[in-house]
This record gives C-alpha cells, sequence and structure tokens, in this order.
C-alpha cells in the first residue's frame, strides 16, 4: 500500500518517529517527510541516515501554515508530535493543551483539507481514564480525532484513525534509559513504588502496532496491542541483572500525577472490542444525540466487562524482562 506514496511523520525526529522512519525506509516507498521544531535533531537524522528519500520540513503542530506546507501531496501521515513528560505536562498544562490537543486538530484539519488517504494518531495509555494533563490532554487528542472522523463519514476520502500504547521500551521519557545511565554512572537506581506496573512493549513491537493501524483501520478506529507489564521492582532487579550491576535500589516516592497501574482498554471499550489475536480494534461510537432512537442497543453489557489493565495483563519475571530487554537492543542512556 506504501508503494511510490508520500509518509509524513510529525514529531519525526523522537524516538518513535525514528523507529517508524527505519521500518519504512528500505521499502518502496517514494518519500518521507520528517516535520517537527528541532532543527538539530533533524540535521543529525540527515546526516545519519543519508537517504534521498528523507525530507525534512522544520515548522510546528501549534502552527498550521508550517504543516500545510509540508502536507503537499502527502498520502499518508503518522502523527506522534506532543508533549508527553508526565511531571513537566503537571506544571504546564497549558502547553499540553496547545500541543496534543490544538496541534492534533491543527494536522487533522491540514490532513482533510489536502485529500491525505489514511492518518494514524498516536496515543497513550494515560488517556484511559486520565488523572493527570499529559493523559488529560491525550484523551481530549482522542475525543477530537473520533469527532473529525464522525463528521467526515465511512465513505471520506480521508480516514482517521488511533494508536493507543502503553510504556515502549527504550523511549524517550521510559525509566529504562533512565536506569542504564545510573548504572553506568555508578549511581543507585530510583524508583518510585515497587508495586506499580507497567506495559512492557519494545519500539519495534510498536511499530507493528501503527502498520497493522494503517493496513486494518477503518474510520474513527482506535486500535491497542496486547503486551505483558511488571513492576517497577522486578524490572529494576531485571535491569540490574542484564546490566551484571549490583547497584542499590531506593524508593523515592510517586511523581506528579503517575497512577499505580495503567489501563490500555476502558471497560466501556471492551464491551465493543474486537478481538484480532495480538491487538483489539475499538470502533467508534457512530451514534448522534437522538439517543432515544439507540434505546435497543442498551442493554447493561457494559458491566459485564473489565478494563484491560497492567496489573491484570501478562506479569513479567526477571527473566521476562531480559528477554524483552535483549529484543530491544541497546539504547542511548
Amino acid at each position: 500500500m506504501f508503494k511510490n506514496k508520500v509518509l509524513l511523520i510529525t514529531g519525526g525526529t523522537g524516538s518513535f518517529g525514528n523507529e517508524v522512519l527505519k521500518s519504512f525506509l528500505d521499502s518502496d516507498i517514494k518519500e518521507i517527510r520528517i516535520f517537527s521544531r528541532d532543527e538539530k535533531k533533524q540535521d543529525d537524522m540527515r546526516k545519519k541516515y543519508n537517504n534521498p528519500k528523507l525530507k525534512f520540513y522544520i515548522g510546528d503542530v501549534r502552527d498550521i501554515a508550517t504543516i500545510d506546507v509540508a502536507m503537499k501531496g502527502v498520502d499518508y501521515i503518522f502523527h506522534a508530535a506532543a508533549l508527553k513528560q508526565v511531571p513537566s505536562c503537571e506544571f504546564f498544562p497549558l502547553e499540553a493543551v496547545k500541543t496534543n490537543v490544538l496541534g492534533t486538530d491543527n494536522v487533522l484539519t491540514s490532513a482533510i483539507k489536502n485529500g491525505v488517504k489514511k492518518v494514524i494518531c498516536l496515543s497513550t495509555d494515560k488517556a484511559a481514564y486520565p488523572i493527570n494533563a499529559m493523559g488529560i490532554s491525550k484523551a481530549m487528542m482522542e475525543k477530537i480525532i473520533v469527532a473529525k472522523a464522525r463528521q467526515l463519514g465511512a465513505d471520506a476520502k480521508t480516514v482517521i484513525c488511533l494508536t493507543r500504547y502503553g510504556n515502549v521500551m527504550g523511549s524517550r521519557g521510559s525509566v529504562i534509559p533512565l536506569f542504564y545511565k545510573l548504572i553506568q554512572e555508578g549511581k543507585p537506581l530510583t524508583i518510585t513504588d515497587p508495586s506499580m506496573t507497567r506495559y512492557m512493549m519494545t519500539l519495534a513491537d510498536a511499530v507493528e502496532l501503527v502498520k497493522f493501524a494503517f493496513k486494518h483501520g477503518n474510520q474513527g478506529d482506535l486500535f491497542v496491542q496486547k503486551a505483558p507489564a511488571a513492576d517497577i521492582a522486578t524490572l529494576a532487579e531485571a535491569i540490574k541483572k542484564y546490566k551484571k550491576s549490583d547497584a542499590d535500589v531506593v524508593m523515592i516516592g510517586t511523581r506528579h500525577g503517575e497512577k499505580d497501574h495503567e489501563v490500555l482498554v476502558t471497560r466501556e471499550e471492551m464491551s465493543k472490542a474486537e478481538d484480532m489475536e495480538n491487538f483489539y480494534r475499538i470502533p467508534m461510537d457512530n451514534r448522534d444525540m437522538n439517543y432515544n432512537q439507540f434505546y435497543s442497543e442498551v442493554d447493561g453489557k457494559v458491566k459485564e466487562f473489565k478494563a484491560y489493565s497492567s496489573n491484570i495483563t501478562e506479569r513479567l519475571d526477571i527473566d521476562g524482562i531480559i528477554k524483552l530487554l535483549e529484543k530491544m537492543g541497546e539504547v542511548e542512556a
């Protein structure tokens, strides 16, 4: 489906954008456009890959005029640009709104205006039952995406879909590079709460979800990849064993906006989720506001379902985590 097509990656200089880029670079795709506001990282990528398929556009999703410049002739979009650090979003929530909410609306508006075929937007488990500013902004982003998709309808030229991720191992924001760095420096590993659980997914696994969504996504679909989880104490011990370290482990307490456990699919979403082996597809709610017309659909079955959360999925032990660390490969500490 990507032969001789043009792919735009917003936030393309981030760890996620880099991994998506690498997976497409050796394909028969015509062009990959990297859209971001970081000229230094763009220059680093240009030198690293030295590939004529790569084109770079400096801009900001907050400024639709810069998006319009990059959007001309684009067939597909992977929208990864975001503010995603939980503590910083807690202190600067309006900045999270500007990038994650208004920025996404700008990307979608430009994509629709320019006749893009399909847009895949990156969301997070923190958008499900959100308690922090980052998660709330991503939840609002999801609502905007679904509203746009509903307005477009099934027969529109532009199809908009969502992918929702848990912790992507080794990505910026993941605790794993921090643990590696602390071990290198001979410092103790700092953990917030030993019983806190997080999903564990490699960047390569995450890219598979993107490709799956591009291939199978219908208007307004949300895709989630099934993933195992680990508690933070076990993760720290696994990294110590993997790195052959005897570093101490120190508890520093929960940070601003942190949950004990994350949710990838809410109970309400599970009631209508389609099980696709390694993935869940959650179709958008196509009802309008004339709810009395849909009375027969209300049967109370939501109560029969449980949320798909990190404390009930497969729990990894030390050896299981080490296998994922080996699969992940080296990351920059």
